[in-house]
Protein backbone atom coordinates (compact mmCIF):
# COMPACT_ATOMS: atom_id res chain seq x y z
CA UNK A 1 0.00 0.00 0.00
CA UNK A 2 1.62 3.59 -1.22
CA UNK A 3 0.01 6.92 -1.04
CA UNK A 4 1.05 9.86 -3.17
CA UNK A 5 0.26 13.41 -1.94
CA UNK A 6 -1.05 15.59 -4.50
CA UNK A 7 -0.63 19.65 -4.32
CA UNK A 8 -4.37 20.50 -2.74
CA UNK A 9 -2.90 18.07 0.17
CA UNK A 10 -5.23 15.10 -0.48
CA UNK A 11 -3.54 11.27 -0.83
CA UNK A 12 -4.03 8.88 -2.73
CA UNK A 13 -4.52 5.50 -1.88
CA UNK A 14 -3.29 1.70 -3.57
CA UNK A 15 -3.22 -0.92 -2.07
CA UNK A 16 -2.34 -4.52 -4.18
CA UNK A 17 -2.91 -7.90 -3.56
CA UNK A 18 -0.57 -9.65 -6.14
CA UNK A 19 -2.03 -13.18 -5.49
CA UNK A 20 -5.40 -12.56 -6.33
CA UNK A 21 -4.69 -9.85 -8.39
CA UNK A 22 -7.13 -7.29 -6.37
CA UNK A 23 -6.54 -3.70 -6.90
CA UNK A 24 -8.03 -1.02 -4.58
CA UNK A 25 -7.93 2.68 -4.98
CA UNK A 26 -9.43 4.74 -2.24
CA UNK A 27 -9.99 9.21 -3.93
CA UNK A 28 -9.16 11.85 -2.70
CA UNK A 29 -13.11 12.27 -2.20
CA UNK A 30 -13.07 8.99 0.16
CA UNK A 31 -14.80 7.06 -2.20
CA UNK A 32 -13.26 2.82 -2.59
CA UNK A 33 -13.23 0.68 -5.68
CA UNK A 34 -11.58 -2.11 -6.00
CA UNK A 35 -10.64 -4.28 -9.40
CA UNK A 36 -10.10 -8.22 -9.61
CA UNK A 37 -9.35 -10.83 -12.26
CA UNK A 38 -12.58 -11.49 -13.99
CA UNK A 39 -13.56 -14.91 -14.15
CA UNK A 40 -14.73 -14.93 -17.69
CA UNK A 41 -14.25 -13.55 -20.96
CA UNK A 42 -17.41 -11.62 -21.24
CA UNK A 43 -16.10 -10.13 -17.51
CA UNK A 44 -12.78 -9.43 -18.88
CA UNK A 45 -14.52 -7.46 -21.36
CA UNK A 46 -16.64 -5.46 -19.13
CA UNK A 47 -13.94 -4.65 -17.15
CA UNK A 48 -11.96 -3.17 -20.02
CA UNK A 49 -14.52 -1.03 -20.96
CA UNK A 50 -15.01 0.27 -17.72
CA UNK A 51 -11.21 0.61 -17.28
CA UNK A 52 -11.10 2.40 -20.44
CA UNK A 53 -13.79 4.88 -19.17
CA UNK A 54 -11.75 5.31 -16.05
CA UNK A 55 -8.07 6.00 -17.45
CA UNK A 56 -10.04 8.80 -20.06
CA UNK A 57 -11.69 10.19 -16.66
CA UNK A 58 -8.43 10.14 -15.18
CA UNK A 59 -6.92 11.66 -17.91
CA UNK A 60 -9.01 14.72 -17.98
CA UNK A 61 -8.16 15.34 -14.53
CA UNK A 62 -4.71 15.45 -15.17
CA UNK A 63 -5.09 18.19 -17.74
CA UNK A 64 -7.38 20.16 -15.52
CA UNK A 65 -4.49 19.83 -13.41
CA UNK A 66 -1.26 20.36 -15.11
CA UNK A 67 -3.14 24.55 -15.36
CA UNK A 68 -2.16 24.25 -12.17
CA UNK A 69 1.92 24.22 -12.06
CA UNK A 70 4.50 26.44 -13.97
CA UNK A 71 5.13 26.01 -17.99
CA UNK A 72 7.48 23.27 -17.29
CA UNK A 73 5.91 21.25 -14.97
CA UNK A 74 2.27 21.58 -17.15
CA UNK A 75 3.88 20.35 -20.39
CA UNK A 76 5.30 17.56 -19.13
CA UNK A 77 1.64 16.56 -17.29
CA UNK A 78 0.40 17.59 -21.06
CA UNK A 79 3.05 15.37 -22.84
CA UNK A 80 2.34 12.38 -20.05
CA UNK A 81 -1.79 13.03 -21.11
CA UNK A 82 -0.96 12.56 -24.46
CA UNK A 83 0.72 9.07 -23.79
CA UNK A 84 -2.18 7.86 -21.36
CA UNK A 85 -4.25 9.13 -24.38
CA UNK A 86 -2.31 6.98 -27.13
CA UNK A 87 -2.00 4.20 -24.84
CA UNK A 88 -6.11 4.69 -24.65
CA UNK A 89 -6.65 4.23 -28.02
CA UNK A 90 -4.73 1.20 -28.03
CA UNK A 91 -7.18 -0.22 -25.58
CA UNK A 92 -10.03 0.89 -28.19
CA UNK A 93 -8.77 -0.58 -30.82
CA UNK A 94 -8.23 -3.72 -28.89
CA UNK A 95 -11.82 -3.70 -27.13
CA UNK A 96 -12.90 -3.18 -31.17
CA UNK A 97 -11.39 -6.06 -32.11
CA UNK A 98 -12.82 -8.17 -29.41
CA UNK A 99 -16.05 -7.03 -30.02
CA UNK A 100 -15.95 -7.61 -33.82
CA UNK A 101 -14.75 -10.94 -33.23
CA UNK A 102 -17.52 -11.66 -30.85
CA UNK A 103 -20.02 -10.40 -33.75
CA UNK A 104 -18.69 -12.75 -36.05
Amino acid sequence: MHDHNHPENTSLTHSHEHGGHVHEHTHADGTTHSHAAASSPEEALALLTYMLSHNRHHAEELHDLAHCFDDVAEDLIHQAVDKLGESNDLIEQALSLINNAKAD
